[in-house]
């Protein structure tokens, strides 16, 4: 029987896979943005529906709030030098849908032969804190590539304001 959260589930993931086909679709690069915001609003919302709502909160401050507004003020800089250049497209876009549908045939084909995939996840401790465990992992096991991170982010802010740089 399905329920009716299910049914908000497919909803909302039918609507976020759309909004994520529109980024890839879309001409305009302003709207390509704005389309990406209303699909990592969709993946925050799957968050919610899936009970996670410290990785719906984080997705809506940290891609949405930042990193999405970071692309767009991006785009903005940088309008004029894409402008100067003439945009080649390339019409070869059903073969491309023909490879894709193929390569996620395979993935699902590969996941689903997998043994240990479809046996269900043990119930996590109560007395365990996830977050808790999260912060420790950042600091403790992944500070490295959590700091490599923050500054791949700073280099692209840095060049985004280079590129845009008036000369006089």
């Amino acid at each position: 029987m399905v329920t009716s959260l299910q049914i908000l589930f497919i909803i909302v993931a039918l609507v976020t896979v759309g909004c994520a086909a529109l980024v890839v679709i879309a001409r305009n690069l302003i709207h390509s943005a704005l389309w990406l915001v209303a699909a990592l609003f969709g993946v925050a919302i799957v968050f919610a529906i899936l009970q996670a709502g410290f990785l719906a909160v984080v997705q809506v401050v940290i891609y949405i709030g930042a990193i999405a507004v970071l692309m767009i003020f991006a785009i903005m800089l940088t309008r004029r030098i894409a402008q100067e250049s003439t945009p080649r497209y390339n019409e070869n876009w059903a073969w491309a849908l023909v490879v894709a549908v193929f390569m996620f045939a395979g993935l699902v084909w590969i996941l689903g032969s997998q043994p240990g995939i479809h046996t269900p996840l043990a119930p996590l401790d109560a007395r365990v804190d996830p977050l808790l465990l999260l912060g420790n992992a950042l600091v403790a096991q992944y500070v490295l590539p959590f700091e490599m991170a923050s500054i791949l982010l700073l280099a692209a802010l840095i060049g985004s304001i280079v590129v845009a740089w008036e000369k006089k």
